[in-house]
Parts: C-alpha cells; structure tokens; sequence
C-alpha cells in the first residue's frame, strides 16, 4: 500500500490526514457490531390439567407434525399449526409462547415416548436370558421410531434447530439406566462394567435406526432392521459377558419371550 504524502500545497494537513485515516480503516476495518440474539424461552406457559385442554394440546402436536413434514421447520408458524389443529392462536399461546416451545414440547413427548418405551421392555426382562432381553429392548425401541418414521425423521432437525442436544443425551441417560439395570439381572451371563456395556448397547440400536431414518433407507431395510439389530446388539454382549451358564437352548429361549 502506497504511504500518504503531506502535500506541501496543503498548510493546514487537512487531505494528508484524511488519506491516513482511510490508509488505517483499509488495514484495520473496524469490527462489525451486531445485535445480541434474543433468548427465546423455551418453557410451556402451562400444562394442561382439564380433560378439554389434555386433547386441545393434543391436537396442537399433532397439528404441529404435519405442518413440520409438509413445510419445514423453518416455514412452520404459530398460525398454520392453530389453523391444522382447528383451534385459535391464542388459545396455542395459552400454552407455548413461541413455535420453538412447541416444538420443544413435540420433541420431549417423542423422546419420552421412546425412552419409556425401552424402560418397559426392560423391565419385563429382568431375570430373563440375555437374548430375550436384547429381542425384547430392540423390538420395543425400533417400534418406537419406526411406527411414526415421518415424525421421527423430523424431530431429528427439531433438535438440530433448537440445538437440543442435551435432551437427547437426557433421553439416552434414562435408557442406559434401564438396560443396565435390566443386564444386571439376565440369568445366563454378568458384565464387567455395565454403564460401559449398556452405553453401547444403546448406541448399536441408536445407530443404525437414525441412519436408516435420516437416509430414508430401502423398504427392505426398514422390514429386516430388527433381525439385524438383534444380531448387532447379541453379538456384542455375547462376546463381552462373562458367562456364568451355559447357554439356554433357542427354543427355551423362544418359549419365555415377554409377550407384547
């Protein structure tokens, strides 16, 4: 960059110092100055109590679904999920105060719903063969999300948006808990370290499903992903447990299956 030069026409300096200070800005932009992004409160207002509001709230979720899958996340708004759901906006603002606390509340009902899911079918695992829990757990989770695979599918950018990482890893405390707990108790083999073991045996079903989910799979995928999750899941276990039995035969194994 040339270096300005006081013209000795100029007594006063007046043009050698406006030619510094835009020699200096072209060096040293000065720092752009943006706003501070607004908190946006993702806490319900309230939750209903009355049997009325149980199923207006209802409604708005399940409003808030299918304007998610038809438009996005970034198109959905208050106004389209009232009008899906057939009921005002004030009466949705009675509850959420913005779209991204309904759609914070979508994703904690389908979270829950899968944890507690896998909760279930753990426990009535307990003092089972390990490979009628794994059949047990796996059925129940892939159930879960495949039974509404457009609705899990979409939440999955639900988090993203919101950047709720913490109430998925929330939601995978509570079903690491219940496996280990369940995997504490299987009759046929015991595990060294089961937060380790049952960490893993979550994620080898989180895996796959979320994959199959995001990429949307072939059909013939979707129907055989729970044969193959069971493979996944058992191969594991099996080589990491300490067996304290011989295994029981598969057809005993079949015969005390938890009935759906």
């Amino acid at each position: 960059m040339r270096v300005p030069q006081q013209n000795l026409d100029d007594p006063s300096g007046l043009a050698w110092r406006r030619a510094w200070t835009l020699a200096i800005l072209m060096l040293f932009p000065p720092a752009r100055r943006f706003m501070p992004t607004p908190i946006v409160s993702l806490a319900p207002r309230r939750s209903p109590s009355q049997a009325r509001s149980v199923v207006t709230v209802a409604a708005v979720f399940e409003a808030a679904i299918q304007v998610l899958l038809k438009d996005g996340v970034h198109r959905l708004t208050t106004t389209r999920v009232a009008e899906r759901a057939g009921v005002s906006v004030g009466s949705l603002y009675q509850y959420y105060p913005n779209k991204q606390a309904l759609l914070n509340a979508v994703l904690e009902r389908h979270l829950n719903g899968v944890v507690e899911a896998v909760e279930v079918a753990a426990s009535r695992a307990h003092q089972r063969p390990l490979a009628v829990l794994v059949e047990s757990v796996v059925h129940a989770f892939v159930t879960a999300k495949l039974d509404r695979a457009d609705e899990a599918r979409a939440l999955y950018a639900v988090a993203a948006e919101l950047a709720r990482a913490d109430l998925v890893k929330q939601a995978s405390v509570r079903a690491c808990r219940a496996l280990a707990a369940a995997l504490s108790t299987v009759t046929d083999a015991s595990f060294d370290d089961l937060p380790v073991t049952a960490y893993m045996f979550a994620t080898a079903m989180i895996g796959p499903t979320k994959g199959l989910l995001e990429e949307e799979a072939p059909a013939k995928l979707a129907r055989v992903i729970r044969r193959q999750l069971v493979s996944l899941c058992l191969g594991y276990l099996e080589r990491e447990a300490s067996r304290s039995t011989s295994p029981l035969p598969t057809s005993t194994v079949r015969r005390l299956r938890p009935r759906s």
